[in-house]
């Protein structure tokens, strides 16, 4: 007998929506369409695909899976044999291989990679990488560490032409071979130790020299991610200082370079990464830069990651804003759509603002490291907003992500859904490569310096913010001078230079309506909690359908 199937005028008469699923990510993104204009056809036609594949079953599914499948840690063979080798999902594999391809992991040294957007390639993967956060952020961190470590080798010219034809390479080579033989690389990093945590200069990790440039390390690691990648970039004390390394997992024998991996962390989030903590000794690496500049030459490559936390809070905070503003639209609640009851509206309006604000930062700081060597203002911004855009917006991800799973009701508390990955992501972005307190002192840090790169950041913000931008200026020099008295007042700092700068990027672009509602609520606005309490001359209903514009 055939049984009956359920279509999606069933599941209407049961007043369930459709899940957020084959709707381009891209095209009904209003705001990162308008970021991108400028990039060339070629380059955004490329972003409407990824835009359409990463909401895509196929690859929703891609991300389910390597999240449920978590990574297993096999430190011993059969014989009793060391093997400390991590196995993946072949989800995990999968999503390595396309993103690999898309050049998520070298393309910004890549001087061929969009030959047609010269001058622009911090930016064009600053949308693939946005857009492919939406999808799944574990498998990220490999790739944003293998594109960060090229800042870190190039202190080393020597190590730098060896690997990086290597990291350049798109073909994903996940084999279990010496990097010299792969068709490519990946790159970790471990600096985390049990005794300091993000006090790096208090590791005891030991390299002694053995000839020119190679040094042998002894010491652990308490949380070195991408247990698999083909070489770390760590942190080690030699007689002359800190140092920084290049340490391959295998030497050129195929034989272990005395690498032992202890556990695997069993974490909140980013399920479908492993990271390890790890022991070793008598392993080989090579040095990058000064025996004591470690600290130097690792900052370098830190920089870049904290631009794609940044990046990828903003991304998971867009989709899941548009799960729930979808799941608003298609559920009838007391008489009419969920997304037009006025208290709801207001809570989706006001979460809108934050993650327009956010993406729009996070943008604003990819261009200005494609400027900055043409452009002291935008060296300026770099230096000075990578910790404030790396702070804000990963500092309000997870409670955006909750206020949006709230939304969606008890259904978006279940794993079946993104937003419950995208939750349990959140967190790790605000804790990983320095947390919240690290960037308030590294903003601290350049201010004591001197203060003429903030002067050099401010003027370009007033400029950006219009009417608004002397008041909201002469706000932020009041911070600084409270700060420069008291350290522990840094985080108002820091909070308000990422309020500013969201608005007057916003502002810059052109969202007049949205900066001004941000700016009065954020900036000029009274104490907020919790979000959806948006004054009632905001149009509410406007800033959804013009951020999250209803599907036609």
């Amino acid at each position: 007998m055939t049984q009956p199937t359920r279509t999606d005028d069933t599941f209407a008469e049961l007043n369930q929506p459709s899940l957020w699923s084959g709707i381009n990510a891209y095209r009904s993104d209003p705001l990162i369409v308008d970021l991108t204009s400028g990039l060339p056809r070629s380059t955004r036609e490329d972003l409407e695909q990824m835009g359409r594949y990463v909401t895509s079953h196929e690859a929703q599914e891609l991300a389910r899976m390597a999240n449920q499948g978590v990574p297993q840690l096999r430190t011993h063979g059969p014989r009793g044999e060391r093997l400390d080798v991590v196995e993946f999902h072949p989800a995990w594999h999968a999503l390595m291989r396309r993103s690999m391809s898309s050049g998520l992991h070298s393309s910004i040294w890549d001087p061929q990679a969009d030959p047609d957007a010269k001058g622009q390639s911090h930016k064009v993967r600053a949308a693939r990488f946005y857009l492919t956060a939406q999808l799944e952020c574990g498998h990220l961190c490999p790739l944003t560490m293998t594109s960060a470590s090229v800042a870190a080798m190039m202190a080393s010219p020597a190590v730098q032409k060896d690997w990086a034809p290597r990291i350049l390479s798109r073909k994903y080579d996940s084999s279990n071979k010496p990097a010299m033989q792969k068709s490519a690389v990946t790159i970790g990093m471990g600096m985390t130790e049990k005794q300091g945590g993000t006090d790096v200069r208090a590791n005891k990790t030991t390299a002694d020299k053995v000839s020119d440039g190679i040094y042998r390390l002894s010491g652990h690691k308490w949380f070195m991610s991408a247990p698999m990648s083909d070489a770390f970039i760590m942190l080690a004390q030699t007689k002359d200082g800190m140092g920084c390394f290049l340490v391959p997992r295998l030497l050129e024998d195929g034989s272990a370079n005395g690498l032992q991996f202890q556990r695997l962390k069993d974490k909140l989030g980013n399920r479908s990464n492993a990271s390890s903590e790890v022991e070793f000794s008598d392993t080989f690496g090579f040095l990058l830069g000064a025996p004591d500049g470690g600290i130097r030459t690792i900052l370098d490559m830190v920089t870049l990651t904290r631009l794609d936390c940044a990046l990828a809070s903003a991304g998971i905070m867009r989709a899941s804003l548009a799960e729930a503003v979808h799941h608003a639209r298609g559920r009838s609640v007391f008489g009419k759509m969920l997304v037009h009851q006025p208290i709801m509206t207001r809570v989706l309006a006001d979460m809108a603002l934050d993650v327009a604000a956010a993406t729009a930062l996070a943008f604003r700081l990819a261009e200005a490291f494609d400027k900055a060597s043409s452009s002291s203002e935008d060296a300026a911004y770099a230096r000075v907003m990578t910790p404030v855009a790396k702070y804000w917006c990963c500092k309000i991800a997870p409670a955006l992500i909750y206020e949006a799973m709230e939304c969606i009701g008890g259904s978006g508390y279940i794993e079946e859904r993104p937003i419950a990955r995208h939750y349990r992501e959140a967190p790790v972005n605000a804790i990983w490569e320095g947390s919240g307190n690290v960037m308030a002192l590294d903003v601290l840090r350049v201010l004591n310096r001197g203060r003429d790169l903030f002067e050099t950041v401010f003027a370009g913000l007033a400029r950006d913010l219009g009417p608004a931008g002397k008041k909201t200026i002469d706000v932020l020099r009041a911070a600084m001078a409270l700060c420069q008295q008291d350290e522990g007042a840094a985080r108002l700092l820091i909070e308000q230079m990422a309020l500013a700068a969201g608005a007057a990027e916003l502002y810059r672009l052109g969202a007049g309506k949205i900066a001004d509602a941000f700016i009065e609520t954020r900036l000029a606005g009274g104490w907020r909690a919790t979000y959806g309490m948006l004054d009632a001359r905001f149009d509410a209903s406007y800033i959804v359908d013009l951020l999250y514009p209803p599907a036609t």
